[in-house]
């Protein structure tokens, strides 16, 4: 029996030093990992509860960008971290859904290297265009895109990413075609569709706001429940006749798998405190987006449910995985 004492004794020597270590955590400053570059939905969402969280944590929360194949970098190195709470990392639709089934050979598993914390906000979709575009509404823009399929080209946050399948998602639906570039995420991709290199970008609201705001480039449809009201004259996709594309995309936090469950614990309440904010919330909100906090295990059931989602649109679409 000694062995099994010994080894019990052992464990419970662990837990209680992982109960220590939970109890002092953080003593230092926390790295949040975008794993998209400035700019972009992700990063705006991340700055904004990044910044009330480090206040509520008592420490520093510093953004850390690491941008490139839709995502798919910067989890990949965020999933390889010390599982101690000190590297955090922004689990989006994109990067924890979309992404892991357009590659034959995923970096990472996006429910097994990484432990939910819990989402941060519901974000709308948009399709955008430049101003120049000869189409002030989605039906005259799918006369464009039927009329001359060569003509037009549209930018993503890179190969694999949730604004790349969206526009996949939209040619399979419409029966459109157009030239996909991609790009180090969304800033880069609506600098050129400013421009006018690119002439269509599927966006979220958070990044393509000011800029729609400044008459820069044009919203054509949104994905939302309803109409927006920052944008009360552009209907959602349903209103349009394509509810397929009419689903919001959720934005969260996440750690690499093994983080102590207290520490977690300590996460999720300091983000629900960080959403509670009258402050957080209005900078939320005023990026067309809704503030969702969840538990872990909400979180992680959508982590997995969106998973199984886009896996199946990636098949009926018939997609060809990258290498």
């Amino acid at each position: 029996m000694k062995p099994i004492s010994t080894f019990l004794a052992a464990m419970l020597a662990c837990l209680t030093l992982s109960g220590a270590a939970a109890a002092q955590y953080p003593d230092r400053p926390i790295r949040l990992v975008v794993p998209y570059a400035v700019g972009g939905t992700t990063d705006i969402i991340a700055r904004v509860v990044g910044n009330k969280l480090g206040a509520q944590l008592g420490q520093s929360v510093i953004i850390e960008n690491r941008p490139g194949a839709g995502g798919s970098i910067g989890s990949a190195y965020a999933a390889k971290q010390p599982a101690d709470g000190y590297t955090l990392v922004m689990a989006v639709e994109s990067s924890h859904a979309v992404n892991p089934n357009v590659y034959a050979r995923s970096a990472y598993d996006p429910v097994k290297d990484f432990a939910p914390i819990s989402n941060l906000a519901d974000v709308p979709n948009v399709l955008v265009v430049n101003p120049a575009l000869a189409a002030q509404d989605l039906p005259a823009f799918l006369k464009l895109l039927k009329a001359d399929p060569s003509k037009y080209a549209f930018g993503s946050s890179g190969n694999g990413g949730l604004s790349h399948m969206n526009g996949e998602l939209f040619m399979q639906t419409t029966g459109t075609r157009m030239l996909h570039v991609p790009y180090k995420g969304l800033g880069p991709a609506l600098n050129d569709l400013v421009a006018g290199q690119v002439q269509i970008v599927f966006d979220n609201i958070p990044s393509s706001y000011p800029l729609i705001q400044g008459q820069r480039i044009r919203p054509l449809a949104v994905a939302a429940r309803q109409r927006l009201k920052v944008l009360p004259d552009v209907p959602t996709y349903a209103e349009a006749g394509l509810p397929a594309m009419n689903n919001p995309s959720w934005f969260g936090l996440a750690a690499p798998a093994g983080t102590p469950a207290p520490v977690l614990e300590k996460l999720n309440t300091a983000v629900r405190q960080a959403l509670a904010d009258p402050a957080t919330i209005d900078a939320i909100e005023k990026q067309g987006a809704v503030p969702s906090p969840m538990s872990r295990d909400e979180f992680g059931a959508l982590i997995a449910q969106s998973y199984a989602h886009w896996k199946t649109v990636v098949e009926d679409i018939k997609f060809e995985k990258m290498q």
